[in-house]
């Protein structure tokens, strides 16, 4: 079977196809359905893709795609090639099309058989046009799912909505997953009270019980809530509405001058920084494209999550789910700002006119990708449990044990003798030496700092020195220092060995800086 995409008919003369596909363009819609009659001239079977639909939604108008293909007389279907949205559904309508006999019973085949003219053709369109094609002033024949586009759509609307959903989302993952997290962290400190009493006192106890159950159970109880955020995300994504976010998003970025693609890649980057700067790939302008990938660190990757969460839990009780959503409007902010510095560097000067250009259609979630979306994010998770932050806890407790064999005696370890020695450079932050090498340890994995923390400070960090002011500094300085070393890595692969180092250098720097700034000023209260 062959299957040919047209934009003119000329391509058409003297070959007989199975079935021809012609692409509508929505922004030139009288231009687009007056080659259909002419195709029909010289084809007996056509299907036709309507594309680029979220542009004509920004003229005002919206085009009622089922009445459109009842009054034609032609299968429709809408595609997005860049989203990958709608193209197995327009496969299967070709491939049901070709399979079928040619029909000659609509009107628009008996233009042909009148021998219509290019006048006879263009008053045809123009009458389907005037009974499918729709203003916003007059929205009586929109429907409901249009009207609920336009409104999420809206340049005033559309971003206090998504805030709101945000809101919504994060308060959600922190309420439902309070229950679970609590039923983890009781089973892990029960059995941890039943190995000391079954166990010799020793080493090999001591490495089993505060090493990896501690440092594993403290990172393993923060499962429910990235279940939970996760279900929402998927939801989001599947619906169609995480499109509607970049579209929003994408606007606010060209007034400052940023590429319109470049949220697609930072909107994965909230999962994980490495397929984000990956999914990079697709931008052709070289400029464009590293500075994409250069912005993608400053999203907070799900790894960040349990360290927010823990402290988040600890210290903002009542405000949750704003302190969450403040250190992702942060990320993203500093993102926006360094992209719009950079952008007037030597290195990507230019002009940039790009944009987000087509919305899928909602639908409605499948309950088997939702499943497979979480699974692949928990899946991760655990096998980050199963590899690095089980060795990293290992690692943690060696340090802490040694050379003293006493947990007790912290200040004499080797774990204090790294700490103290960068503890100079982070105490403007107030950050002891132990909450630095916390820091350290989050070089592989950032989930490793929960971890850390809960070999060091024994699970209560409400108890050991940690303020609101101390715990705000620290969330912020794990924003924003770079993700982990895979990121580096990925970033070396894809933008070059230069970019990778700068990320690093001036991760560090900012990271430090921001938290100077807080807690120096916070102190001042």
């Amino acid at each position: 079977m062959q299957f040919v995409e047209v934009h003119h008919p000329d391509q058409l003369h003297g070959h007989a196809y199975d079935v021809v596909l012609q692409v509508v363009d929505s922004t030139r819609l009288e231009e687009s359905l007056l080659l259909t009659p002419h195709i029909i001239d010289e084809q007996e079977k056509i299907v036709l893709a309507i594309c680029r639909y979220d542009l004509l939604l920004q003229t005002d108008h919206s085009l009622n795609i089922p009445k459109l293909e009842q009054l034609i007389g032609v299968p429709t279907c809408r595609v997005s090639v860049r989203l990958n949205y709608g193209l197995p559904n327009c496969l299967s309508i070709l491939r049901e099309v070709a399979a079928r006999p040619a029909s000659t019973a609509h009107p628009i085949y008996h233009l042909r058989d009148q021998e219509g003219d290019e006048d006879t053709y263009r008053a045809y369109v123009h009458g389907i046009l005037t009974e499918t094609l729709t203003h916003a002033k007059d929205d009586k024949h929109q429907t409901r799912l249009e009207k609920i586009d336009k409104v999420l759509t809206n340049p005033w609307l559309g971003f206090p909505i998504m805030m709101a959903v945000l809101y919504l989302v994060f308060w959600c993952t922190f309420t439902l997953g309070a229950y679970p997290q609590e039923w983890i962290e009781l089973g892990v400190n029960a059995l941890s009270e039943w190995l000391w009493t079954l166990l010799e006192p020793g080493w090999w106890s001591s490495l089993l019980i505060d090493g990896v159950l501690q440092g594993v159970g403290a990172v393993l109880a923060f499962l429910p809530n990235i279940i939970i955020l996760f279900f929402f995300i998927s939801l989001m994504e599947d619906s169609g509405y995480m499109a509607r976010e970049a579209f929003i998003m994408d606007t606010i970025m060209h007034r400052v001058g940023l590429h319109g693609r470049s949220f697609i890649p930072m909107l994965m980057g909230f999962g994980c920084n490495v397929p984000a700067i990956m999914a990079a790939r697709d931008i052709q302008n070289p400029k464009d494209r590293v500075l994409t990938m250069l912005m993608v660190p400053f999203m907070s990757c799900s790894a960040r999550l349990p360290v927010y969460m823990l402290f988040v839990d600890t210290f903002f009780e009542r405000y949750k789910a704003l302190v969450m959503i403040s250190l992702y409007a942060i990320g993203i902010s500093l993102s926006v700002i360094f992209a719009v510095i950079m952008k007037r560097t030597k290195w990507f000067r230019q002009a940039n006119d790009d944009t987000v250009n087509e919305l899928p259609e909602f639908r409605v979630p499948k309950a088997r990708n939702t499943a497979a979306h979480i699974w692949e994010r928990v899946a991760d998770y655990l096998q980050k449990i199963c590899t690095v932050i089980l060795w990293a806890s290992i690692i943690i407790w060696a340090l802490e044990y040694f050379p003293t064999q006493d947990l007790e005696d912290l200040e004499h370890s080797y774990l204090a003798s790294i700490g103290q020695f960068v503890s100079p450079l982070m105490e403007p932050l107030g950050f002891d030496w132990k909450m630095s090498v916390c820091l350290l340890t989050g070089l592989p994995a950032k989930e490793a700092i929960v971890s850390t923390l809960a070999i060091l400070y024994g699970g209560d960090i409400a108890a050991a020195g940690f303020t609101p002011l101390t715990a705000f500094s620290f969330m912020l300085f794990v924003l924003l220092y770079f993700p982990c070393v895979a990121t580096i890595a990925t970033l070396r692969r894809e933008a070059g060995r230069g970019w990778a180092w700068f990320t690093v250098f001036h991760s560090l720097f900012l990271a430090w800086f921001i938290s100077f700034l807080v807690y120096q000023i916070g102190s001042l209260f």
